[in-house]
């Protein structure tokens, strides 16, 4: 191929800019672009005074591939804005429910303490859930897990339905990239298969990493589905791709196109968005692995936990994200000799029982002429850092240690090769499927820190994720690691059938102010679906009897 030239292409200068036209503003529900299209920039909403305001409608369509798309809407049409909140912020969402009823489907299960016709005080919005129903979580934030909040195992929106969301961030909230999606138990995969997912960003970096300060951003979130006509081939994906609800088809793997300004660096914030695909990024350009400067992960800083309130800069040539994570980097362009420079992800080995997530492009990165840089930009230094969440959490007193572990067995006891069910269990208890009417598997209180290891006892990978608090990883195969990160999303790999099994172990830091009903889960959502969640309860300091 020729090198890089730097036409100039039309419509690149808006792609960034938050306001009325883009192209991802529609009459039609849930648009999706064509494959090879320019990486558009999601409509961004940003708080004032303290609050975002906005309304949100639930919409489905069928695809042309006869795909089941869901997706969050404004009013203007506007597709899965991305919203900004700064620490101590509320988000205030006017949320309704626009998918048709499906009168034939039966209620798929009453929610805890329901009967179909009754009512009960600890229940937010419908009693009984069936194949409309909905709810928003927002993923990785610290937010209570309490109704109208950060609550996923009772809040249900049904089909014509309406809810209010008023969500109060903690003062101390990190900044970076979170994102919101449903959380429905047993329809979650196909809800966020189908497109309905957002970036949330929690504003503030630059305070905390001047290295980001006036650069220009994207906001990249990489989704999957089901790959239409495909065989039933172990050398086809288990799902395609897409960014920025541009796909990456199998088998031709077309990818999209982005934009960069010659010698400019940008700031990429990439998330995960995927119901069930591991990703391992990588940006190649002439098939060699460039040097990407991370800022964050799941949301955190790097390096800006330790108490001095400034983070720090690593350099990788890899980011490996299982489902729902996320990661913040700075990327150098590529010079105008070339030839080819993409973004792509790298074969992830999940295990004989896993699915096949092959290497393949995501996007092709093009040159552009200096009147086509993006103009989205971070700003400048604000202020001092907000106050350090996790601070003190390496050396804090573990008050208890807990093995848990991954399992999986046929749903027909009889026959090997059904369906398997998924647990996640406390190492001594026997493995149950999540419901949400079981009693917490795990109870502890306030003000607790925790070493956690998790166990996969199982021949493919799992994602382990945590409601409300993020955990720090203290070790690997039972060995210490050095230097962890702060997450709320981490692979687990798989068993190879002999030895001992792989394990990670993550500190878990319940000193924050949330008390009540969460989740844990492994983030690969077909297997959280089918029972491989469950419920833990954090009781204030003191309780009364």
């Amino acid at each position: 191929m020729p090198p890089y030239k730097a036409p100039a292409i039309a419509g690149i200068l808006f792609i960034f800019v938050a306001v009325s036209t883009t192209a991802a503003q529609t009459t039609q529900a849930c648009p999706r672009f064509e494959p090879g299209s320019v990486v558009t920039e999601p409509v961004h909403l940003y708080s004032s005074a303290g609050v975002l305001r906005l309304d949100l409608t639930y919409q489905t369509r069928i695809d042309s591939f006869g795909n089941t798309l869901y997706c969050y809407m404004t009013p203007d049409g506007v597709e899965s804005p991305t919203l900004h909140v700064k620490p101590g912020d509320r988000l205030i969402i006017n949320f309704t429910n626009a998918v048709p009823a499906d009168h034939s489907a039966h209620p798929m299960h009453a929610m805890p303490g329901m009967i179909v016709t009754g009512s009960v005080s600890d229940q937010c919005g419908a009693v009984v859930m069936d194949a409309t129903s909905t709810n928003i979580h927002y993923h990785g934030t610290n937010t209570p897990p309490t109704c109208h909040q950060d609550e996923v195992i009772r809040t249900l929106v049904n089909s014509g339905q309406s809810f209010q969301y008023d969500l109060q961030f903690p003062d101390d909230e990190p900044p970076g990239l979170y994102w919101y999606h449903p959380h429905v138990h047993g329809i979650s995969e196909a809800a966020v298969q189908g497109g309905a997912s957002g970036a949330l960003i929690v504003d503030g970096i630059e305070n905390i990493n001047p290295a980001v300060v006036g650069l220009p951003q994207r906001t990249l979130i990489i989704r999957d589905n089901q790959v239409p006509g495909a065989p039933d081939d172990d050398q086809v994906p288990a799902w395609d791709i897409s960014l920025n609800y541009i796909p990456v088809p199998w088998p031709n793997f077309t990818p999209a196109i982005l934009p960069m300004k010659a010698g400019e660096k940008q700031f990429w914030r990439v998330a995960n968005a995927g119901a069930d695909t591991i990703l391992d990024l990588q940006l190649t350009y002439d098939n060699k692995p460039q040097v990407l400067q991370l800022v964050a992960l799941d949301g955190v800083p790097v390096g800006s936990q330790d108490g001095t309130a400034t983070g720090t800069l690593v350099d990788v040539k890899h980011i490996l994200l299982p489902p729902a994570a996320r990661a913040e980097f700075i990327v150098v362009p590529p010079d105008a000799n070339v030839h080819e420079a993409l973004l792509k992800t790298l074969n992830v080995d999940t295990g004989p029982d896993g699915d096949v997530d092959p290497e393949r492009p995501i996007a092709r990165i093009q040159l552009t002429a200096a009147d086509a840089a993006p103009v989205l930009t971070t700003g400048k230094q604000t202020g001092k850092p907000n106050k350090q969440r996790f601070q003190g959490l390496p050396g804090a007193k573990v008050t208890a240690t807990r093995t848990l572990f991954f399992w999986e067995e046929p749903s027909n006891p009889n026959d090997p090769d059904s369906e398997p069910n998924f647990f996640i269990t406390v190492d001594g208890k026997t493995p149950v499927l999540f419901n949400p009417n079981n009693p917490p598997a795990i109870v502890t209180t306030q003000g607790s820190v925790e070493d956690w290891t998790i166990e996969n006892r199982t021949m493919e990978t799992h994602a382990f994720h945590i409601h409300q608090i993020h955990f720090l990883q203290v070790g690997e195969n039972r060995r210490p690691v050095k230097n962890g990160q702060y997450l709320d999303m981490i692979n687990v790999p798989y068993w190879k059938g002999h030895g001992p099994y792989p394990s990670v172990t993550i500190r878990m830091d319940f000193r924050g102010p949330d008390i009540g009903d969460f989740v844990y889960h492994c983030h690969i959502l077909e297997h959280e679906d089918n029972g491989m969640m469950a419920i833990i309860r954090v009781l204030p300091p003191n309780p009364a009897p």
